[in-house]
C-alpha cells in the first residue's frame, strides 16, 4: 500500500495571523542564503553573536508599542525580540564596553512584533540577518558597510540598487528655516512621503512664508546621483546641515558602485543619527535590506539588516538546485551515494510496491544498492 502521509493522518490547523510554515524547498534556500551571507559577513571581520529572544520590555524600546509581552514568573514585564540593534548595542555595553574598536558583529534569527506592516509583506514572525560596525562614525565606515551590503547582495545573486538618505539633514534645514521642533516634527512625513499636497497643507497651518514653503518643495524633489548633493549644499545654510552634506559628500568619494541619494529622506528621524541607506531589487519596490547610522548611549554604531522572506523570494530563481535525492535499499547504498554528491534517504521497509509508490511521490528517480545506482523500477 501507498505510504500515509502526514498530511493525511493529522489535520491542519490554523497559525496566527502574521506567520507562516516554511516547507522544505524554501527552508533549503533560506538556509543557502543564510550561510552564504554569514560567510561573506566573516570574511570582512564580522564575527558572529547570538541574543536572547526574550528582553526586558523598555518604554524606551523603538518596538516597544509593537512587540509582544507577558509577564516573567517574578512580574517582570518581558518582551519578544522586535529589532536586533538594541538588543546587539546591549550586549556590547554589557559584554565589550572595553572593546577594542572598532568592533564588527553578525547576528541572525527570528523577529516578532504585533502590529503587521506592509513594509515587513505583514509578516508579525520573521527572520532576519545583519551587521553592526561599532565604536566609529568616520566616512570610511559608511562606505564600508555600504560596499558590504552590495556585495552580501551579490554573492547570492541579486544585483542591487542602493540608494542614502540622512534624515539629520532634513531636519537641520528645517532648523536653519526657521521652523520650531513641532513644526519640524510634523512635516518630516511629509516630505518623506515627497507629498506636495501634504507640505502645502501644513505649511499653511503653521504660517510659512512663500520662500520657506518653497525650500520644503525642494527637499521632497532631492533625489537622484552624487549630483543632488550639490543640490544640497545649496540647502545647507547652518553648521549642521553643511556637516551632513560634506560627510555624504566623503562616503561617495569612498563609495564601490553607483549610489542614488534621497536627501529628502526623515523617515526615522529621531532613530538615526547619520546616514541611512536601503537596498532595492529591480522591480520589487520594498526594500531587501536596511540600515544607518545611531547612538549606543554615547557610543557611535551603524549596521544593516537583511530581511531573509524577501530576500529567498528574489534570489530564489538563481539558487542552486537541490543535490538529486535517491532511495538506498541498503547502508552501503547510502554510503556510496552521500560520497557522490546525493542525498540518499534509507528504505524502511523491503516491501518493493510500498517503496515504488513512495518514490513516484517524491519524485525519487533511482534507487542505490551496494556500489550501483539504478532507475526505479519495479
Amino acid at each position: 500500500m501507498p505510504p500515509v502521509t502526514l498530511s493525511a493522518r493529522l489535520p491542519g490547523p490554523a497559525v496566527p495571523e502574521g506567520t507562516r510554515d516554511v516547507l522544505p524547498p524554501e527552508w533549503q534556500q533560506r538556509e543557502h542564503l543564510r550561510t552564504r551571507l554569514g560567510a561573506e559577513f566573516a570574511a570582512w571581520g564580522y564575527r558572529g553573536v547570538d541574543v536572547p529572544a526574550l528582553e526586558f520590555a523598555d518604554p524606551g524600546h523603538p518596538q516597544d508599542a509593537r512587540a509582544f509581552k507577558l509577564i516573567d514568573v517574578g512580574g517582570e514585564v518581558l518582551a519578544l525580540r522586535g529589532e536586533f540593534t538594541t538588543a546587539v548595542g546591549r550586549l556590547v555595553r554589557s559584554r565589550f564596553a572595553g572593546g577594542p574598536f572598532p568592533l564588527r558583529l553578525q547576528y541572525g534569527g527570528r523577529l516578532w512584533l504585533r502590529a503587521l506592516t506592509s513594509e515587513l509583506g505583514r509578516l508579525r514572525e520573521f527572520a532576519q540577518v545583519g551587521v553592526e560596525l561599532i565604536g566609529v562614525s568616520t566616512p570610511q565606515a559608511d562606505a564600508e558597510l555600504l560596499a558590504l551590503g552590495r556585495r552580501a547582495l551579490e554573492v547570492v545573486g541579486v544585483s542591487p540598487v542602493m540608494e542614502v538618505g540622512y534624515p539629520g539633514f532634513v531636519d537641520a534645514v528645517l532648523e536653519d528655516a526657521g521652523l520650531s521642533p513641532t513644526a519640524r516634527e510634523s512635516l518630516h512625513g511629509a516630505i518623506d512621503r515627497k507629498s506636495g499636497a501634504d507640505v502645502d497643507l501644513l505649511a499653511g497651518r503653521h504660517a510659512l512664508d512663500a520662500g520657506v514653503t518653497r525650500t520644503l518643495h525642494t527637499l521632497t524633489d532631492l533625489y537622484g546621483g552624487p549630483e543632488v548633493l550639490a543640490g544640497a549644499g545649496d540647502l545647507a545654510r547652518g553648521e549642521r546641515a553643511r556637516a551632513a552634506v560634506a560627510h555624504l559628500e566623503a562616503v561617495a568619494d569612498r563609495a564601490e558602485g553607483e549610489l542614488l541619494f534621497d536627501l529628502g529622506a526623515s523617515r526615522r528621524y529621531g532613530y538615526y543619527t547619520g546616514l541611512t541607506f536601503r537596498a532595492y531589487a529591480p522591480g520589487l519596490n520594498q526594500p531587501l535590506l536596511g540600515g544607518g547610522r545611531y547612538d549606543l548611549g554615547g557610543l557611535p554604531g551603524a549596521g544593516f539588516a537583511i530581511g531573509l522572506e524577501r530576500l529567498t523570494e528574489v534570489a530564489a530563481r538563481g539558487l542552486p538546485p537541490e543535490p538529486e535525492v535517491v532511495l538506498a535499499l541498503d547502508p552501503a547504498g547510502a554510503e556510496h551515494a552521500r560520497a557522490a554528491g546525493l542525498t540518499a534517504e534509507l528504505a524502511w521497509t523491503d516491501d518493493r510496491a510500498e517503496l515504488l509508490a513512495y518514490c513516484a511521490a517524491r519524485g525519487i528517480r533511482r534507487w542505490a544498492q551496494g556500489q550501483i545506482l539504478t532507475e526505479v523500477s519495479a
